[in-house]
């Protein structure tokens, strides 16, 4: 069962592998709140190499303010989604 939840603040980890990478380096490190369980599909950072991908992982949509991403957003106000798998995050609050 996973920590994280619909709700949850998340920090995406500012990791920074070698090879095929899903997540956007823009959200690397940043700070933003789980939308959504998006579903369970076989890991595309494993399927690159022609492994299986299971099991499984999660994918959680993560809104992002966009300031948060860009500190000179020109539209401060504005929201990005952002679909993140669940190795890539951390529980940053209960």
């Amino acid at each position: 069962m996973s920590a994280l939840r619909v709700g949850a603040r998340v920090r995406v980890r500012a990791a920074f592998p070698p090879g095929h990478v899903r997540t956007p380096f823009y959200t690397r490190g940043k700070i933003g709140r789980i939308e959504a369980l998006a579903g369970h599909y076989a890991d595309p950072e494993a399927l690159a190499y022609g492994q299986s991908g299971l099991p499984a992982k999660a994918l959680w949509r993560v809104r992002f303010p966009m300031t948060e991403l860009w500190s000179d957003a020109e539209t401060p106000e504005d929201q990005l989604v952002v679909d993140l798998y669940e190795h890539w995050l951390e529980a940053i609050d209960g």
